[in-house]
């Protein structure tokens, strides 16, 4: 990649309000794209200006409907490889199917290592994401991937509301080093809530390990889908004794009755931020949206500049 090539950035529909965000952080405009639907339904993508020679930003994330998000920006990829960019980075704040990456049972598919495979063969040169499902999905694309995590933008929205007695709350072992990331940043103790999954979508809390008595706990995940998980985890926090329950997370998926379950729960506050874009039916006063267009934006402008992506954590 050239930092004297020109940098020029792209949206599909999937979340255009992030994009529009991040081209105002960076100072240039959106470039102009038509992604629309041929009359069978088939993505219809159309460049209405010159990306030769260009480093090209494509910001999409993968969220609902993700099918269509993603036959989005794998032609949109295609496209600008045939029109002879110069380097082709795709953002992807909301990586779908990130939850399929093992096996689980018998004749699973491992659907988040077949997506890398499918942008990496459309022509993607370099991913940029934020707070992927796991970690180890980064060892899926064979092509260098920058890994962005959000919990710096929410653990400083929570230093600002200097809640009493906080205590940070992993909703599960396997969430434990991003909460003690959070708590660390926080100041806090962190607790631990030990589920077990009989189905899919299905939580059962079994024990909580940590002192939470008396304490405002903060529930802390990757994404809030159906909210099963966390509203099951508030009602058995306050069960044992915490005073009051916060929960955050970066990406607000809020599938089936997820907006419902969080409305009607003893939940003080959700903070989410906006890399999955909110309908307004879903945005009840109970969650807070925060932007990581400034984020996001900053690790474009590190990418095409040559410089360090790292050194935005530090």
């Amino acid at each position: 990649m050239s930092r004297d090539a020109e940098l020029k950035l792209f949206t599909g529909n999937a979340n255009p309000e992030l994009a529009k965000e991040i081209a105002d952080q960076i100072g240039v405009p959106l470039g102009d794209c038509y992604v629309g639907r041929f009359m069978d339904g088939e993505v219809q993508i159309r460049l209405g200006e010159s990306v030769r020679g260009a480093n090209v930003f494509v910001i999409q994330p993968t969220s609902t409907p993700v099918n269509e998000h993603l036959m989005e920006l794998l032609i949109m990829i295609d496209a600008l490889k045939r029109a002879s960019a110069k380097s082709i980075n795709v953002v992807i704040p909301y990586y779908g199917y990130a939850r399929q990456d093992r096996k689980a049972r018998a004749r699973d598919p491992i659907t988040a290592k077949l997506v890398a495979n499918l942008l990496d063969k459309a022509g993607a040169n370099r991913i940029i994401c934020m707070d992927l499902h796991v970690g180890q999905i980064q060892g899926f694309f064979d092509i260098p991937l920058d890994h962005l995590v959000a919990m710096p933008i929410l653990a400083n929205y929570f230093l600002a509301k200097n809640l009493p007695d906080p205590v940070v709350v992993s909703p599960d072992p396997g969430s434990v080093t991003r909460a003690r990331a959070f708590a660390e940043r926080l100041g806090a103790p962190l607790a631990i809530i030990d589920k077990r999954r009989p189905d899919v979508n299905v939580a059962e809390v079994m024990n909580i390990i940590g002192d939470i008595k008396g304490r405002t706990a903060i529930l802390i995940d990757d994404m809030i889908d159906t909210a099963g998980t966390i509203t099951l985890g508030a009602k058995a926090l306050l069960e044992r004794g915490a005073k009051a329950v916060y929960a955050c997370c970066t990406h607000p998926v809020l599938s089936g009755d997820g907006v419902k379950r969080l409305a009607e729960s003893p939940i003080e506050e959700v903070v989410v931020t906006n890399t999955i874009t909110l309908p307004p039916e879903k945005r009840i006063p109970k969650i807070t949206v925060l932007s990581v267009a400034e984020l996001i934006a900053e690790a474009i402008l590190r990418v095409h500049t040559h410089r360090s992506i790292s050194q935005l954590f530090d």
